[in-house]
């Protein structure tokens, strides 16, 4: 048995986090990693030496977390050389051949090593240690990246190149009225779909990860209760706990009085320009666009996004991320010059934004976004409707869901057109822009209640917060 403090307390559970080295993983298990240290543990955070880096270069996170003793930042490899671009499809293209192995043995090292003997949160079990699994995306994703092999066994996949896509899906227990073909992930298009290493590697992690002692959802109860019913046929500990941006907050003004506002995490550079621009700008009157730390567009789609934007009769506000515009011989840098230059009068790009703050602004009306979870969250907290333009990964679903069941924007996937745009802009902004105001503010007072104490997400981080406690107890007394 570990050797106690001189108190005869029990030393506090000492927690491991252990992020795939990717913004959108990041940037959620760091708010988890401080409300841990808020209820009095020890928490190591493992990320990359690249991602680490640009944490620390463009934020005071290091400072930061500098309050709580037992908190401290840990790097290992992510297997790739330092002068790997990390762009486009480079996780799909590295993991399991080149990153999964060196990551693997780097993190065994950590863990043997560390005193007293921690309790993991990652993406897999791999090594015998009490782990939690942290999924990152929303949990109608992992529950249709669950239900794949059913969905293959039925028939109902592959797609048939020809076919309507917009044939229902009836094999996903909870989806069975809304999800279509055109909602799955994109890897699910193939008409060879044994070939799909992204959905092999997708199907396999969600399946194994309901073999962890428990699993953590950054959604609350009254988001997606009727499919945290179905994961949990699965996987009975299931802890919705989010958004956890929201009850970061809540903790910490409880504890300290004051809020995680001014604590950024990005591995982007933030231009704080665009925050002063809107406040020159009426209530309501603006479109936020930006889609994400990932995707990359041909030069043709910004234009064509552009054009709708500045065609429609709202102000807006673009996110044009570095290196993010796929061109030949620097074309889509001069693209991105030749539209800022243009919008001087209607609107204002900037390469990367302060997102929760531009969403909490009073001048945005509208979110114009990719849908990755982390996204979606920080739009539903401040009421802000949502143009849905999905590209990869989990956002199909979630537009899918944005639209269709919580009914708090549009759906453009499949589709990058002007004339679309323009509709969809005007119809969010100026045309039914009270009915989806509505809406998505009744969901944020839904959502935001949850993190407030007494609230379900409020009362799922004390149970799981105790039940870490007793985890941690049964493996000292091994």
């Amino acid at each position: 048995m570990e050797e106690q403090d001189r108190s005869s307390q029990p030393r506090p559970p000492h927690v491991l986090i252990f992020p795939l080295p990717l913004q959108g993983h990041i940037n959620t298990m760091i708010k988890l990693a401080e409300l841990l240290p808020i209820a009095g543990f020890k928490l190591t955070f493992l990320n990359s030496h690249h991602n680490h880096k640009r944490l620390v270069k463009f934020n005071n996170i290091a400072a930061h977390f500098e309050r709580y003793p037992g908190f401290e930042f840990k790097t290992i490899t992510d297997g790739l050389p330092l002068d790997h671009p990390r762009s486009g499809s480079w996780f799909l293209d590295m993991f399991e051949e080149t990153m999964e192995p060196k990551m693997k043995q780097s993190l065994r090292e950590v863990l043997v090593n560390s005193s007293p003997p921690a309790l993991l949160l990652m993406l897999q079990r791999r090594l015998e240690s009490p782990l939690l699994f942290f999924c990152t995306s929303s949990p109608c994703s992992f529950w249709v990246y669950y239900s794949i092999p059913d969905i293959i066994q039925v028939g109902e996949l592959p797609i048939n190149g020809t076919e309507d896509m917009d044939r229902l899906i009836t094999t996903v227990p909870g989806m069975e009225t809304y999800l279509r073909c055109r909602d799955l992930p994109t890897f699910c298009r193939k008409l060879d779909i044994e070939d799909s290493i992204y959905m092999k590697l997708v199907v396999e992690q969600t399946r194994k990860s309901l073999q962890a002692d428990a699993l953590i959802l950054n959604t609350a109860e009254e988001l997606d209760e009727p499919i945290l019913s179905q994961i949990r046929t699965k996987c009975p500990r299931v802890y919705a706990v989010g958004r956890l941006h929201a009850q970061l907050n809540t903790r910490l003004n409880a504890k300290h009085g004051e809020s995680c506002d001014h604590i950024s995490n990005t591995l982007w550079e933030v231009d704080k320009s665009c925050i002063f621009w809107l406040n020159k700008q009426p209530n309501r009157s603006v479109i936020y666009v930006s889609f994400g730390s990932i995707m990359s567009m041909s030069r043709e789609q910004p234009v064509e996004l552009w054009y709708g934007l500045l065609n429609s009769k709202t102000k807006f506000l673009l996110v044009v991320r570095p290196n993010s515009v796929i061109g030949k011989d620097g074309e889509g840098e001069d693209v991105v010059m030749e539209l800022m230059e243009k919008s001087k009068d209607r609107g204002y790009i900037v390469n990367w934004a302060p997102q929760e703050a531009v969403l909490n602004h009073p001048a945005i009306g509208g979110f114009f976004t990719h849908n990755g979870w982390n996204s979606t969250l920080e739009s539903v907290v401040p009421g802000v409707p949502m143009i849905c333009w999905p590209q990869f990964a989990d956002q199909h679903v979630n537009s899918r869901v944005v639209s269709e069941v919580w009914k708090i924007g549009l759906d453009m996937k499949d589709v990058c057109d002007s004339k679309i745009v323009e509709k969809m802009v005007n119809d969010v902004m100026v045309d039914r822009k009270e009915e989806f105001a509505k809406s998505a503010s009744e969901m944020a007072k839904v959502t935001n209640q949850s993190v407030n104490v007494g609230g379900s997400s409020y009362s799922n981080l004390d149970c799981l917060v105790e039940d870490i406690r007793i985890m941690s107890l049964k493996k000292l007394t091994k």
